[in-house]
């Protein structure tokens, strides 16, 4: 029996119109940090990239960054 487990968006949430990336939030006192990550068929969360982040809004290069790194993910395991 599988369990299921909610994680609240405030720590994981999927990057609206990126083919399934998704945001972890990490902080550390004042710092905060953002890890990409994708599932490989719903059992293993890949890790792409981390950054620190120090304005509102995500950079697109580590957006792109990320893709890039999912995408090549693909292509090997393929």
């Amino acid at each position: 029996m599988k369990k299921w487990i909610k994680i609240p968006e405030t720590y994981l949430k999927h990057l609206e119109n990126t083919e399934g990336l998704y945001e972890i939030r990490v902080q550390q006192s004042s710092d905060i940090f953002r890890i990409f990550c994708f599932f490989d068929q719903g059992h293993l969360v890949v890790l792409a990239n981390c950054f620190q982040k120090k304005t509102q809004k995500t950079p697109k290069q580590e957006i792109k960054k990320a893709l890039k790194i999912k995408r090549e993910y693909e292509s090997e395991k393929n």
